[in-house]
């Protein structure tokens, strides 16, 4: 997969690109990240890439002129997103599109964002990672792509792990343990020490959806639960362990 991203300040991203999964996904051929700086592309010598916003008005305005060169000159794959306020919410099924394809750009916004024609005639959608304000696009681009990265086959040592986690399935994610099975006086859950798989995949089940219910309840919204799932919550009343 190819990933192209727009920006002035491409060495914001060049740390995290480098590391971890997305680090490993790149050095194994499985990703391909290319970042453009756009003051590369400025007309002037002093590589302005933002100007005073028409009509007036506190901030500047990333001009469109730059970032319609360096996609032009890029020719990146498409769609082309802009990181914006505005946007569409990016969540993890947005994040599996863009998995499904063989690759997509992000722009990066700064300042008082970008001039509208560059919404309007050069991307192709606008993206948002939550309601909240960043001081540019760059933080929001290394989102995106790790959330991407995570799910293209290879990308993980064990590709279940990217199925077996929060949003897939619309819930939260159930608790996990490891050793010790005791700490500090906190006990591990019986049923994980069980060896009986069918249980552990039941309560895995049902602590997932108790957690949804109880922390993220609008995931839910719209629908009544299932018997399946009232059987679960049956099967395995509140655990005063499990949060």
């Amino acid at each position: 997969m190819r990933v192209d991203v727009f920006s002035i300040f491409p060495d914001f991203l060049a740390g995290p690109l480098a590391v971890s999964i997305v680090g490993r996904a790149r050095a194994a051929g499985l990703l391909d990240v290319r970042v453009h700086d756009l003051r590369v592309h400025t007309g002037d010598r002093h590589r302005s890439v933002d100007d005073a916003p028409f009509g007036g008005g506190p901030g500047m305005v990333m001009m469109p002129a730059p970032l319609f060169a360096a996609v032009e000159a890029a020719a990146p794959p498409r769609p082309l997103l802009l990181l914006s306020a505005s946007g569409r919410r990016f969540e993890q099924a947005v994040a599996a599109e863009l998995a499904a394809g063989a690759g997509f750009s992000l722009v990066c916004g700064r300042y008082e964002g970008v001039d509208q024609r560059v919404a309007d005639h050069l991307c192709d959608g606008e993206l948002s990672v939550g309601d909240f304000v960043l001081a540019g696009g760059e933080a929001a681009a290394l989102v995106v792509i790790e959330a991407v990265t995570r799910l293209l086959p290879g990308a993980l040592g064990n590709d279940a792990s990217a199925t077996e986690e929060s949003f897939q399935a619309g819930l939260l994610e159930y608790p996990q343990y490891t050793r010790p099975a005791e700490f500090r006086g906190w006990a591990v859950p019986d049923v994980l020490l069980s060896g009986d798989h069918g249980r552990v995949e039941r309560w895995r089940a049902a602590q997932a959806l108790r957690r949804t219910l109880a922390r993220r309840p609008d995931l839910l919204a719209g629908r009544a639960l299932t018997d399946r799932e009232e059987a679960l919550l049956a099967e395995f009343p509140e655990d005063p362990m499990v949060e």
